[in-house]
């Protein structure tokens, strides 16, 4: 993957609040989203979910390869993600913090081999440093005829 290159998904509502979410790689399985009760059934993650896996997944595999390039025996490696949901100024339901534990086996040799990687893995993790830092979500809302309805171009971060 080049430097700059991107990402592409797509949401197709399937019935109520259940989406499917086909990726850029034909080969990705599809998933789908969904919201909690009383909005949805609850019958898949919703977004918050798939965010908190998305940075716990991203945290794990910076941690990984790191200690991989270290020659650093992993035995195992498990992530646990809780996400606090919180109302900011406007009474508006947020995430409002991730709190993210892994938890490395490794022989008893390795922790001062490991020293390096746990200094360096967070700046490598794409997705948490983005969502750390913040990111710009630009919002286009479009009729079937392509007739632009709305536009947020993200400058504004509570939107």
């Amino acid at each position: 993957m080049s430097e700059h290159a991107g990402f592409s998904l797509t949401l197709n509502r399937k019935q109520d609040f259940v989406f499917e979410v086909a990726f850029d790689q034909e080969h990705f399985d599809h998933i789908y989203l969904d919201e909690p009760e009383p909005l949805g059934s609850n019958s898949a993650p919703n977004a918050s979910r798939i965010l908190g896996a998305a940075v716990g997944n991203c945290l794990s595999a910076s941690l990984l390869f790191c200690l991989q390039k270290s020659r650093v025996a992993v035995k195992s490696l498990r992530t646990e993600v809780q996400g606090t949901l919180a109302r900011n100024e406007r009474n508006r339901l947020r995430i409002g913090r991730l709190d993210v534990t892994i938890t490395l086996e490794m022989d008893a040799e390795e922790p001062k081999r490991a020293e390096r990687c746990l200094s360096l893995f967070q700046d490598y993790c794409v997705v948490s440093a983005s969502v750390k830092k913040g990111i710009p979500v630009s919002v286009r809302v479009v009729d079937s005829s392509g007739h632009e309805l709305f536009y947020d171009d993200g400058s504004n971060p509570e939107g």
